[in-house]
C-alpha cells in the first residue's frame, strides 16, 4: 500500500505506447521513440514532479523484445515511485510481465491512499482487437468486491468504448459489454483509464470518469474515418486521486520535443 505525505491527493502518472524497439535508431513514422519517450518523461519531471504511482498502460514495446521492456525500465527509474506495467497489442504479455516482475511492476491490485488501482490484461495473442478473458473479469470482480469502501480506478490498453475516431472502433475492446456489466454493478468505480487511440479524451460514462491519453510517440487523428496521424506532440496524463474520491487529471506534451513525422502512411 502506497500512502501519499499529508493526506493529499494520490498522484499518479500515466504513459502509455511508447512502442520501443531493440534497435537503439527504432523509429515509427518518423518518430525514434526513444527520443521521445525521453523528452515525454524529462516534461513529467519537470510538469508533475514525482508520482506516488507510475502506470504503464500497454505498447510499451513495438517489437516485443527484451532489450525494449528493459529500456522502458531505464527510462522511467527516473521516477521513484511504485509502478505497474500491463500489455498492449504489440507487446509478449508474458515477456512483459516476467520483466514487470524483475522491476516490481508487475502488481495489478494495488492500494493507493484512500483508493485502489486495477490494471487489466486486455491483449490478444497475435490480434490487435482487445479481450478481457474470464479469469480477468473474475480478477475484476473479485478486486472490487474486496475493497466496496475505496474508490476504484481500473486501468487496462483497449479502448471499452466506442469512440470517434472510427477505423478505431474494431480493435477497440471485444466484449467491452461483459466488462461494463462488472463494473456496473460496483458503485465505488470512479474511473477508467486506458492507451491504445494515442490521442486525449475525457468524458463519461454516467459517474465514470473515461479517460484516453496521448502515446508518448506518434498521435492519431481523432474524428479520423481510416488510418491517420497528426502533428500533435506526445504526451502523459497526470491523476490526483482526492480522498473524497474525485479525479483532477490533464493531459501535458513535452512540446519541445522536434520530429520529422511520415504523414502519408497508411498503418505501422
Amino acid at each position: 500500500m502506497v500512502s501519499p505525505a499529508n493526506g493529499r491527493a494520490a498522484r499518479v502518472l500515466q504513459i502509455t505506447d511508447p512502442h520501443l524497439m531493440a534497435d537503439t535508431e527504432g523509429s515509427l513514422l518518423g518518430v525514434r521513440t526513444r527520443d521521445s519517450l525521453d523528452a515525454v518523461v524529462q516534461c513529467a519531471r519537470n510538469e508533475y514532479g514525482e508520482p506516488d504511482l507510475l502506470l504503464a498502460t500497454g505498447d510499451l514495446a513495438q517489437d516485443a523484445s527484451e532489450a525494449a521492456y528493459h529500456e522502458f525500465a531505464r527510462q522511467v527509474s527516473v521516477f521513484g515511485c511504485q509502478s505497474s506495467w500491463v500489455a498492449g497489442n504489440h507487446d509478449d504479455s508474458e515477456l512483459l510481465s516476467e520483466i514487470a516482475r524483475h522491476y516490481r511492476a508487475a502488481g495489478r491490485h494495488l492500494l493507493l491512499g484512500q483508493w485502489q488501482v486495477i490494471m487489466l490484461d486486455s491483449s490478444v495473442k497475435g490480434q490487435v482487437h482487445g479481450h478481457l478473458e474470464s479469469e480477468e473479469l473474475a480478477f475484476l470482480e473479485g478486486a472490487l468486491a474486496a475493497h466496496p469502501e475505496r474508490p476504484a480506478l481500473i486501468s487496462l490498453h483497449h479502448h471499452p468504448v466506442e469512440i470517434e475516431t472510427q477505423w478505431m472502433n474494431p480493435i477497440g475492446l471485444s466484449n467491452r459489454d461483459e466488462f461494463w456489466r462488472v463494473v456496473d454493478r460496483f458503485e465505488n468505480v470512479r474511473g477508467v483509464l486506458w492507451g491504445h487511440i494515442h490521442q486525449d479524451l475525457d468524458l463519461y460514462r454516467g459517474k465514470v470518469r473515461l479517460m484516453a491519453t496521448p502515446s508518448t510517440c506518434i498521435q492519431f487523428e481523432a474524428g479520423s474515418t481510416d488510418f491517420s496521424v497528426e502533428r500533435q506532440a506526445p504526451g502523459f496524463r497526470w491523476l490526483d486521486l482526492g480522498s473524497d474520491g474525485s479525479i483532477d487529471t490533464g493531459v501535458v506534451r513535452a512540446t519541445d520535443f522536434r520530429y520529422d513525422l511520415d504523414t502519408n502512411s497508411s498503418g505501422y
